[in-house]
């Protein structure tokens, strides 16, 4: 009995770790992708990336892996695809690439009459009122969803590629400093 729990135990804390491992690779490989969004858009890139690593499971998804879909976005035809030998056919939108997925995501915060509010009312570093906005303008179903999409952003600081602009005060006060030395 102890030999077993052992190795559930063990086969546990691989799989956390390397959920952890995954998170990390997913946002070191897309984080210029959403960056860049941000500069056309406006939505953060801690935005961006938090909602793709939560609805796509690190791009981990059925949906994220067969049709480079990392925000669950539903299309208006049906797709087919192949998944361990069977055919799967979903309303997901297909994408070309990963980069396309996070655009289309744009595209819907920036050109839906819910959404496109979000961009006039927080700025580009104030990820806590985007999240509550996209909750509150009905993006997700889940109570949790907002709550969840803030973890991620906190647990590996994703508001740091949000680019907060410094203030005046802040440049003139890193401007005396450099003086004085």
């Amino acid at each position: 009995m102890r030999k077993t729990l052992l190795i559930v135990l063990l086969l546990v804390s691989t799989q956390v770790r390397a959920q952890k491992n995954s998170s990390k690779s997913y946002i070191e490989k897309f984080k210029d992708n959403a960056i860049s969004i941000m500069h056309a858009t406006g939505i953060p890139a801690s935005i961006i990336l938090a909602i793709a690593m939560h609805e796509s499971g690190n791009g981990n998804s059925a949906i994220a892996t067969n049709l480079n879909n990392q925000f669950g976005m539903k299309g208006a035809g049906r797709i087919t695809y192949k998944k361990r030998r069977k055919r799967i056919s979903t309303f997901y939108k297909r994408y070309d690439s990963v980069l396309e997925s996070f655009q289309d995501f744009a595209r819907l915060m920036t050109e839906r009459k819910k959404f496109c509010h979000l961009a006039s009312d927080f700025s580009h570093y104030d990820y806590q009122g985007w999240v509550h906005g996209i909750q509150k303008a009905g993006y997700a179903s889940s109570h949790k969803w907002g709550s969840q999409v803030l973890g991620l952003i906190n647990k590996y600081q994703l508001n740091n590629f949000d680019e907060k602009p410094e203030t005046d005060t802040q440049i003139n006060i890193a401007m005396a400093n450099q003086q004085q030395q």
